[in-house]
């Protein structure tokens, strides 16, 4: 609630507020009641690819084929995604390929009898050959179908005639309408007939259902509305949005700001929360992209049993959100959708990708906590063609520029991510996320802004401060404050256990400066760099007289240097992008990413990560107490796996993969066929 100076809810209004906080604790708790190590998900640490299925006749013969050159290019698993048919995007595929593909209605009826069947058939065919079968849940993305009745459609403000159609699912020609997010009756009203149709297919080993990330109409964020928004907005923050939605919030940002929080609680309970509980009704995992949802992400990400990523179309630095939101939330496998429009959207270098790029990038997102990759992607072809292309991908599939190369680079991603996979991540620094900063800030700058990529509440291009870079420093928001304890010393949320709060905000939310009031009246050292701001419209008036109070203690600090309590776990001249996992045992598992690895944005060029010198880093660790100095060789192409002992011993593990040197070419221009 609001703070009751500025706001007494009324009494029914309360009531209903304690169930849904009830509700939301109970949603927790049941879907994670037990915590599992990232081993137990799936049956190896192998790579999964996208497996793109067109609407065309999709044939036992095929789907074998397909399965078995999966298996045998050491793949650990798919992910059935079912999108357009070829002929959908005609002129695309002739302007780029010179293809022409005739209209083509063969495709089993979406979510009909055959399509049952022809989905079952391929997890029982999976399953007898050891490969994991994941599934979308939907056709493409956003989530929506063409049977979704018009109250359950998206809406936006001040436009009642507006709606978001979704027109490359495998449904095509038909068109499908996205849902209303923020209505659990629309997701119910999407799920009822995919459920009833997956259903057959979700026997045997268990399976995830995977939905994309947040891709709702751009620039609409500000503009989302469902029945209702605005009463219980009223009753909520005490005053009337309306006219600020008629006026234009972006011209209001702390009403902005209430207005995301708002429409951050209607998405996640209307939408997220339902999703994976109907994951878990079905036996199934849910694996989720959070990115870009107009929610407190970290939050969000902490409900799903799999929290998912996606690189190249997003820079892997955002990464560290989803893992530290895993870490916090003891989700100890953290998955990425990799490879994503790797040169550039759609499809620039398509058959002409090189292993030895695709190596910095699967570096790049393992430095950031990744240890589950899911290749974009493979598509469905009959035997015998390697015609068939999805538009925005980087191709896996028979006879592409990979073929040689692919099932040694499998070899490694899975030796890696098996390493990875081990325990739970390691943690000493918490870093308060900026994202109270994001929703007043607005848009980005034209230069940040791409296809489906707008605000900077969607936090894509942030990192955790340069001095903290040796501590393995996470990130923690208001959500994790409030389920924090602080004990002998530590802050304790999840996996997580921090020795230190750093804190570099413009905005602050009241309760998280009363959660940090708290603890650092307990004893935690906390670094605030600068005395931020509320970012509400109605302001707590005791708000600077806690800030003052919090900077007043003794272990509160605005330099890092008076109050860092521990060394860093890692020291050097210059640190290469790395993570830390550790085991039961204590051991630590330290993965160094290659140079040509660090700091990378997309889109990379072909021939980016060619190297042809070694590297040599003198590195002290500090862990457990002991330190213990070595000089790490990064011969071309190679990232570093170290294992330190509880006691300081160092061992090199072998995970070395050396690619074919990659041809340098010139960036391509980027085109558009739509």
């Amino acid at each position: 609630m609001r703070n009751k100076k500025c706001f007494k809810a009324p009494k029914i209004w309360s009531c209903l507020l304690i169930l849904v906080c009830s509700q939301f604790i109970a949603c927790e708790n049941s879907t994670h009641s037990k915590i599992l190590d990232a081993s137990e998900y799936y049956s190896s640490s192998k790579p999964f690819t996208r497996w793109w299925w067109f609407a065309t006749k999709i044939k036992k013969e095929d789907v074998k084929h397909q399965l078995d050159w999966a298996k045998n290019n050491n793949f650990g698993g798919v992910e059935i995604a079912w999108v357009y048919p070829l002929y959908r995007y005609q002129k695309m595929y002739a302007l780029a390929y010179g293809r022409n593909y005739p209209k083509d209605s063969s495709a089993q009826e979406w979510l009909g009898e055959d399509w049952t069947k022809i989905v079952t058939y391929t997890k029982k065919y999976a399953d007898s050959i050891g490969l994991s079968c994941d599934f979308t849940f939907g056709s493409a993305w956003p989530v929506a179908d063409k049977h979704i009745s018009k109250k359950n459609r998206t809406q936006i403000f001040g436009d009642s005639t507006f709606q978001q159609l979704l027109t490359f699912s495998w449904a095509w020609p038909d068109t499908m309408y996205v849902i209303d997010h923020l209505k659990k009756a629309a997701f119910e009203e999407f799920a009822d007939p995919f459920v009833k149709a997956i259903n057959p297919a979700l026997k045997g080993s268990k399976s995830a259902l995977f939905t994309d990330s947040w891709e709702i109409k751009l620039n609409s964020t500000q503009k989302i509305w469902t029945n209702g928004f605005d009463s219980t907005f009223k009753k909520y923050f005490g005053y009337d949005i309306l006219p600020y939605m008629i006026q234009g919030i972006d011209s209001f940002p702390e009403v902005r700001y209430d207005y995301m929080t708002h429409l951050g609680k209607y998405v996640t309970e209307g939408f997220y929360k339902p999703y994976v509980e109907k994951c878990n009704d079905l036996g199934a995992w849910s694996r989720v992209q959070c990115l870009a949802s107009p929610t407190d992400v970290m939050t969000t990400y902490s409900l799903v049993d799999i929290p998912e990523t996606e690189s190249m179309l997003n820079n892997p630095n955002y990464s560290r959100i989803v893992s530290s939101s895993a870490c916090l939330s003891s989700k100890r496998l953290v998955s990425s959708e990799t490879f994503t429009c790797m040169y550039g959207f759609p499809h620039t270098y398509l058959h002409k990708e090189q292993t030895a790029d695709l190596k910095i990038v699967a570096d790049a997102m393992f430095a950031h906590g990744v240890n589950h990759h899911v290749y974009h992607g493979m598509p469905y072809n009959p035997i015998g063609s390697d015609t068939n292309t999805f538009f925005a991908t980087t191709y896996f599939g028979p006879n592409g520029s990979l073929s040689e190369e692919l099932p040694a680079f499998n070899s490694y991603i899975e030796k890696v991510s098996k390493h990875l996979q081990i325990g739970k991540t390691y943690s000493d620094i918490a870093v308060y996320i900026p994202h109270e900063d994001g929703i007043m800030k607005g848009a980005y700058p034209p230069e940040r802004q791409r296809v489906w990529v707008w605000g900077e509440y969607e936090l894509r291009y942030i990192d955790p401060p340069k001095e903290l870079e040796g501590y393995h420093p996470l990130w923690i928001n208001k959500h994790f404050l409030q389920k924090a304890n602080f004990k002998n010393g530590k802050l304790e949320v999840g996996d997580a256990s921090f020795s230190l709060l750093y804190i570099d905000v413009q905005f602050m939310d009241n309760q998280s400066l009363d959660r940090i009031l708290e603890f650092a009246k307990s004893g935690l050292p906390v670094c605030i760099k600068n005395l931020p701001s509320e970012p509400s419209k109605i302001k707590d008036k005791s708000y600077q007289k806690k800030l003052k109070e919090l900077l007043a203690l003794p272990q509160v600090k605005q330099q890092f240097d008076e109050v860092k309590k521990n060394p860093p776990i890692l020291q050097a001249d210059s640190l290469p992008n790395y993570w830390c996992r550790v085991d039961q045992k204590g051991n630590a598992y330290i993965f160094l990413a290659q140079w040509k690895s660090k700091n990378i944005t997309y889109p990379i060029y072909s021939g980016q990560s060619y190297s042809s010198k070694n590297l040599s880093l003198p590195l002290t660790i500090n862990y457990n107490g002991n330190q213990s100095k070595i000089d790490v060789l990064f011969e071309p192409y190679q990232s570093v796996m170290l294992k330190v002992s509880p006691a300081g011993k160092i061992k090199l593990l072998d995970i070395s993969f050396r690619p074919k040197d990659p041809v340098v070419r010139p960036r391509e221009k980027q085109r558009t066929y739509f």
